[in-house]
């Protein structure tokens, strides 16, 4: 079988040290802020000219977290409950035989003499902190946009949302800049389908805070708020 060596060009920096309650996908919380920060070899602005142009991009990225020695042909979907099958390419699952990930962001910004060379500022990140990026491609509206295009299975699962109960106490906690993001993260349901306990308490890393809540009735109750020890 052919191969060809993949070089991680960059990486990029959010507010989520786990898996646990990143978006399952880009764009959903569009105030969850990033920075994607490159390798040495590739710190050169003039790789970056002309990017400015553009108000999206597209990051291709390694599932880090993810990476098996053996795949399977079909994956169970959080948002189909973790019972139903579906074909791995029918799918985003992180369980494929390329461990390789796509998210469209928004370009919020660059810097390009920063101590650590150029850098990039984004929003609407679906990854993980220190989530290794092999590459990044401007979004074309009139090539990548398709508004007739069919959501498959997504269609059913993609408006869920929950109510968020955040009590003053507790959301004083969370930095004035980081509440709208944690909120929308929140309202978007970080637990897995499968699991709808009423009375189980969830505990979430976010900006380097425990978040702890529990649902109930399509509400998601903050519990507390925390430093991570």
């Amino acid at each position: 079988m052919n191969s060809n060596e993949m070089k991680v060009i960059a990486t990029i920096h959010t507010d989520f040290p786990t898996k646990f309650g990143i978006p399952r996908q880009s764009g959903i919380v569009e105030s969850l802020k990033a920075v994607i920060v490159f390798e040495p070899e590739y710190r050169n602005p003039d790789a970056l000219r002309g990017l400015e142009e553009f108000s999206h991009i597209w990051l291709i990225w390694q599932f880090s977290q993810a990476v098996r020695k053996h795949w399977s042909p079909t994956v169970r979907p959080p948002r189909l409950g973790g019972n139903t099958r579906m074909g791995v390419f029918a799918t985003r699952s992180p369980f494929r035989p390329n461990p390789i990930g796509l998210s469209s962001v928004r370009l919020e910004g660059m810097d390009l003499h920063t101590e650590e060379g150029p850098v990039l500022y984004v929003s609407g990140a679906d990854l993980m902190d220190g989530t290794p990026i092999y590459d990044i491609k401007p979004f074309i509206p009139y090539a990548d946009n398709h508004p007739d295009a069919l959501g498959g299975f997504t269609q059913n699962t993609s408006g869920h949302t929950l109510q968020v109960a955040f009590p003053a106490q507790w959301l004083e906690q969370v930095p004035e800049d980081r509440r709208e993001a944690l909120t929308g993260v929140l309202a978007h349901d970080p637990r897995p389908s499968y699991q709808d306990d009423p009375e189980r308490i969830y505990g979430m890393a976010f900006a380097g805070l425990e978040v702890k809540f529990r649902v109930k009735d399509n509400v998601l109750t903050v519990c507390s708020v925390s430093r991570e020890a």
